[in-house]
């Protein structure tokens, strides 16, 4: 069981590391493009959405579990270096979580707040909101490189990375513990889950009212253009904020399992300890699955990934052609 566990992780991540760098960089490329209807807006958070799943791809997936663990005397385990990317990692796993946030944030706005929505769904406020979240992030997970220690010392080298002892009882380690803790995962799930509800119930009432309305109008036969991009926008955000929900789910579950009751799984063979790695390699692949959800529900971003795909292809023919 032991190394049949190690086997299957060993290759989940390996597929991840090469699904994940190609689709988050068409992602990015199709959509800084701006030619998918989308607005500039929603264009800025599921660019960066894009950006920050993609360095999760090459600093946790790639750099951690892959050349880490494979190569485990390669300079990427030097104490140092290790802990950088370490941080890095979180960071990027922090961002990537919260620019979900923002988004549904951003379309729970211009859904239900009209008022609101001139004002808050800009590209400028987009571009803030982004950047301060990034920032802060950032600078609170620089806490994380103070708090590894080496696994050993060779010939005067320190290697690996281990969180120190103190971190788990001194006072302060432990309140930066339990806010990194409410910070992502716990706060993000609870704030996507009670967006998406408001934003649901919303749509259901102003549904009702508008069939009323047209019930009134029962010669009019045109089609309500507002319901129309509602339903766009809803299926966008129900999609993406969905497969962000049911792919952390296990990871949630099993963290609160294993933090509120201090419950610490031992070795490969335990079932609660595969289920805790299973909830990883979940949480990785949510990195991973936004391009995919663009592709089956935009057909403009359909469209704009064709064109990109067969860009190579053309200009290599076209250049064969003037060559002849």
């Amino acid at each position: 069981m032991d190394q049949a566990l190690k086997i299957i992780e060993k290759a989940c991540y390996l597929i991840l590391a090469i699904i994940g760098v190609p689709v988050n960089l068409l992602a990015i490329v199709i959509l800084s493009r701006g030619k998918c209807g989308l607005s500039t807006c929603t264009t800025r958070y599921l660019v960066a959405m894009a950006t920050a799943d993609l360095l999760v791809i090459i600093t946790e997936v790639i750099l951690r579990q892959n050349i880490g663990s494979h190569f485990p005397r390669s300079f990427l385990n030097i104490t140092p270096v290790c802990s950088v990317i370490v941080v890095l990692s979180r960071a990027a796993t922090d961002c990537s979580v919260w620019f979900t946030v923002s988004f549904s944030f951003d379309r729970f706005v211009a859904i239900c707040c009209k008022k609101l929505k001139t004002k808050y769904c800009t590209n400028n406020t987009a571009a803030v909101v982004l950047a301060t979240s990034c920032t802060f992030l950032c600078i609170k997970n620089i806490a994380f490189y103070f708090a590894i220690e080496p696994g050993e010392i060779i010939n005067h080298i320190p290697w690996f990375c281990y969180l120190k002892p103190s971190y788990f009882v001194q006072p302060g380690w432990m309140g930066f513990d339990w806010f990194d803790t409410v910070l992502t995962p716990l706060l993000p799930f609870v704030l996507i889950l009670f967006l998406n509800a408001l934003t649901v119930r919303h749509i259901l009432v102003a549904s009702r009212v508008r069939k009323g309305l047209r019930v009134q109008r029962k010669g009019e036969t045109h089609i309500d253009q507002e319901m129309e991009s509602r339903r766009k926008s809803l299926i966008l955000l129900f999609t993406i904020s969905g497969s962000f929900i049911l792919l952390w789910l296990i990871y949630v579950v099993g963290f609160l399992y294993y933090i509120i009751p201090g419950a610490i799984p031992e070795g490969y063979n335990d079932s609660d300890y595969i289920f805790r790695q299973v909830g990883f390699m979940l949480r990785s692949l949510s990195c991973c699955t936004n391009t995919f959800i663009y592709a089956v529900i935009q057909s403009k971003f359909r469209e704009q990934l064709q064109s990109v795909v067969k860009y190579p292809v053309t200009s290599i023919m076209q250049l064969l052609q003037r060559h002849n």
